[in-house]
């Protein structure tokens, strides 16, 4: 195998940087993950909500996600340099934005305050990796699945963490003092980023920035890849919004015993991702993409008619290993297609695509209401899933950076 060469201003202080990162997202997914696996449920049965309802609530915390991701990966171009204060700014506005939710008195409150929820979560993805992408061309999917690595730490520690503290406080109070450790992390996670040597400059002027951006929208295959990635992001996410509900409500687990089987499934993440990130590395993106979607749809579908026991914890389990894994996948799939372009924005673009899905959990709503029965929220997620598998199967995605060095002739 022939080694790829890399500059010595890339490798200076990445893997400092890329501790730091990981970090980062894991504190961020200790709070996301335990607002929709524990306190979004809980809202529901506290107010009364429908099945739609539940899923507009689901819908506005994504609504806001698609500009606010576009505007992090134009600031994490324009300016590399200032990830450390953007990463800070993240993790700070999603502690404020949990507080603010503790206030809401209604079901309409909580909504407008969902729409605030979703800002800070998107501010983080798009310069974290790019900043990944930028230092680590040669490890590209391996780096960006260490970047998921983390967040599937933090999407164990959530519920758990979330289902203790309901134990003596109500979800208002929980929310409240939320705000107080988002500050903390969000004061670390900038001052270690800011000691991170061989920084790597951004775009040197907005022109060049927008010149590099219309080149990009230039290749059909980014557009190919936003598709598959929004039919991905449809079925997983009416899933991942309710069998929280269907575990809580339908089967009248507790919060500590939801909290179980969602922490459970996200252990196997976190061997599976960076697994999953090298062998894309070395096999392709689409070896790797194309059988785990094909599974994790086919498991969405078995959630449907498997029994409370045994079936459902080893059903939960699978689906554990491909919910976060395949993501990263695809961002670095596109950041191939991309090349040395506007590596923020490509992953703004790849996160963007969830939001042409947002409306799916609304969807899933109306089929629960209209059937009677959360589970059918699963058949339609897992069909979303099978459809997207299929139409990346048609793609022909370029060699990763690895293969191209193993080719005859390189």
């Amino acid at each position: 195998m022939e080694a790829i060469e890399v500059a010595p201003e890339l490798k200076a202080g990445r893997n400092k940087l890329a501790a730091t990162v990981v970090l980062g997202h894991a504190v961020k997914h200790i709070y996301t993950s335990g607002m929709q696996s524990i306190i979004l449920p809980k809202i529901k049965i506290d107010m009364a909500l429908s099945a739609t309802q539940f899923g507009t609530l689901a819908f506005s915390k994504q609504a806001v996600g698609w500009g606010v991701t576009m505007g992090a990966g134009y600031l994490g171009d324009r300016f590399a340099h200032r990830a450390p204060l953007l990463l800070g700014i993240s993790l700070s506005a999603m502690g404020v934005a949990f507080f603010l939710a503790s206030l809401a008195p209604s079901y309409w409150w909580m909504f407008a305050a969902m729409l605030l929820i979703g800002i800070g979560p998107s501010l983080y993805h798009p310069p974290a990796i790019g900043a990944l992408s930028r230092r680590f061309p040669d490890k590209r999917g391996f780096a960006i699945s260490l970047h998921g690595t983390g967040g599937s730490v933090g999407q164990v520690i959530g519920p758990l963490v979330t289902a203790g503290a309901l134990a003596f406080l109500v979800w208002q109070d929980v929310l409240k003092v939320s705000l107080f450790p988002a500050l903390l992390a969000a004061f670390m996670i900038w001052s270690m980023m800011r000691g991170v040597t061989g920084a790597v400059p951004g775009s040197s002027s907005t022109r060049a920035y927008i010149s590099s951006l219309a080149s990009l929208l230039k290749k059909p295959m980014i557009f190919a890849l936003v598709l598959v990635a929004a039919l991905r992001s449809m079925g997983q996410g009416v899933v991942t919004a309710f069998l929280p509900v269907y575990l809580m409500e339908d089967l009248e687990f507790s919060e500590s015993k939801v909290a179980i089987y969602v922490s459970l499934a996200q252990v196997v993440g976190i061997a599976a991702q960076p697994l999953m990130g090298f062998l894309s590395d070395r096999l392709g993106r689409k070896f790797v993409l194309v059988p785990t979607m094909a599974v994790m749809g086919a498991l969405f579908i078995a959630l449907r008619f498997a029994d409370p026991g045994v079936q459902l914890v080893l059903t939960i389990l699978a689906i554990g290993a491909f919910l976060y894994s395949l993501h990263t996948i695809f961002i670095a799939a596109a950041m191939d297609v991309a090349g040395g372009e506007v590596q923020s924005t490509v992953v703004s673009l790849i996160y963007g695509a969830g939001f042409l899905g947002t409306a799916s959990p609304i969807l899933a709503g109306v089929i629960a209401d209209a059937s009677g029965d959360t589970r059918d929220t699963f058949l339609f997620g897992g069909a979303v899933v099978l459809l997207a598998a299929a139409i990346l199967l048609l793609l022909k995605l370029p060699r990763t950076a690895s293969q191209a060095a193993d080719s005859p002739g390189h």
